[in-house]
């Protein structure tokens, strides 16, 4: 074999190599991907990576506009706890609360927000960073995320879409803020406020949703 021939036979041997990698990662895309795949944006301690997981839960960012009243712009030092709220508007969805929020900018009547809101079937909206304080749990806003929840009924309990959802967002959080299932509180274990309702009205399903979370926890 000449000097000519090797040189075919080497390019040769490395377009197959590449035409086989391209290949692997085609084939594994389309029959390995998860048939439920959607993408946490988590910041702070895990920076802003995407974290897949398979449930079809989809998480839209819809950042609230800067201003005083429902996103100050401040930024959280460090995440101690995770509060969980429930929106006491019956049947009120994750946008309806989404919104709320927003036109306090025009309004300001009140100062309020959460990083997230769950909606009735599930769905979710950041409306605030993971880096930035939300008003919504007091004097706790320096050093905890909150969720406020929506629910059908007066009595605060959630659908089970929800739960499953909120579930796995205190999961995901608690990992990546390396708490445990024990840092969830809420906003009842800070003022007194009968909040979220159904949890505060029926403690053993509050320790049954930590419980829950742990679960999830332990998969990860």
């Amino acid at each position: 074999m000449n000097k000519k021939q090797r040189k075919k036979l080497v390019i040769g041997i490395i377009i197959l190599l590449i035409s086989i990698s391209v290949a692997g990662v085609i084939i594994n895309y389309f029959f390995s991907k998860p048939d439920k795949e959607e993408i946490f944006k988590i910041g702070y301690k895990k920076t802003t990576a995407d974290i897949a997981y398979e449930n079809g839960v989809i998480i839209k960012e819809e950042f609230l506009t800067v201003n005083p009243y429902s996103r100050p712009g401040t930024q959280i030092k460090e995440v101690n706890n995770i509060v969980v709220h429930y929106v006491a508007n019956p049947g009120s969805t994750a946008e309806d609360n989404r919104n709320y929020f927003e036109g306090l900018a025009e309004s300001g009547e009140t100062y309020a927000s959460s990083h997230y809101v769950i909606g009735l079937e599930g769905e979710i909206i950041q409306c605030v960073p993971l880096n930035e304080v939300a008003y919504c749990s007091n004097d706790r806003n320096d050093d905890t995320i909150s969720i406020e929840v929506c629910h059908p009924e007066s009595d605060g309990k959630f659908t089970e879409d929800t739960y499953n959802s909120l579930v796995m967002l205190c999961a995901w959080l608690c990992d990546a803020y390396q708490l445990k299932s024990s840092d969830l509180i809420r906003h009842y274990d800070i003022t007194g406020k009968v909040c979220p309702k159904y949890f505060v009205d029926n403690p053993d399903k509050w320790d049954d949703f930590k419980s829950d979370v742990k679960k999830m926890m332990d998969k990860f």
